[in-house]
């Protein structure tokens, strides 16, 4: 007699690398292609107005809309292009001491958390051994995953068994890991600022976590 079949047996069995890369290449594609169409679609409507609707509330929506589908791509190239530089091992970090505080007024003056007020809870003498620049690239995409859905943002930093330990919270958590193909969208382009943070928090020998309801970025300290 022949067993039947369990639909949850492969589950366990180890995933095709082969298969998860192009399913999280797919999910990339997807992201970038719909704000690119929006962007081309809204372009193409503003050269066909008349110089009076293109100055008026028609053209001054559809530039906004133009502007903003761009800037979600941009958020979506960089990172993208961050996560395969780092995993290609071919971005050239500076290592140094980092006041976190700095950084961190250097990523909010940026904006990331879009209107959501972000407390702070930093020491001016909490100091990190990083690359300036990927350590305030992880925080603008910790700070804008947490903003998403929150009432307010609260990135609080201490040290930790000799590291320094950044913790943001908000909303609720989301996935670290790569999204693949069938993921849902985010809508303002910071879909790959997670794994984008946790390949910067690898490199620079710490690692991303999620504690409780925020996100735990754990790196050495100076």
């Amino acid at each position: 007699m022949t067993e039947p079949t369990d639909p949850q047996a492969d589950r366990s069995l180890p995933a095709d690398p082969v298969q998860e890369r192009a399913g999280h290449l797919g999910y990339v594609a997807h992201e970038i292609r719909n704000p690119m169409s929006t962007a081309l679609w809204t372009a193409e409507l503003l050269t066909r107005l008349g110089p009076a609707d293109r100055g008026g509330a028609r053209g001054e929506k559809l530039s906004t809309l133009c502007l903003r589908s761009l800037a979600r791509v941009r958020l979506l190239v960089e990172d993208h292009l961050l996560c395969e530089r780092l995993d290609a091992g071919g971005y050239p970090s500076r290592i140094e001491p980092v006041a976190v505080g700095e950084a961190l007024s250097v990523v909010l003056g940026r904006s990331p958390a879009e209107g959501v007020p972000v407390e702070v809870a930093v020491g001016v003498e909490l100091t990190a051994l990083a690359d300036r620049t990927l350590l305030e690239r992880a925080l603008e995409g910790l700070v804008a995953m947490a903003a998403r859905d929150a009432a307010a943002v609260r990135v609080e930093g201490s040290r930790r068994d000799g590291r320094v330990a950044i913790l943001v919270t908000g909303g609720p958590p989301a996935p670290l890991e790569d999204p693949h193909k069938g993921a849902p969208s985010e809508q303002r382009g910071r879909a790959l600022a997670l794994p984008m943070a946790r390949r910067v928090a690898a490199a620079l020998g710490g690692a991303l976590t999620v504690e409780g309801q925020g996100y735990l970025l754990s790196i050495p300290a100076a």
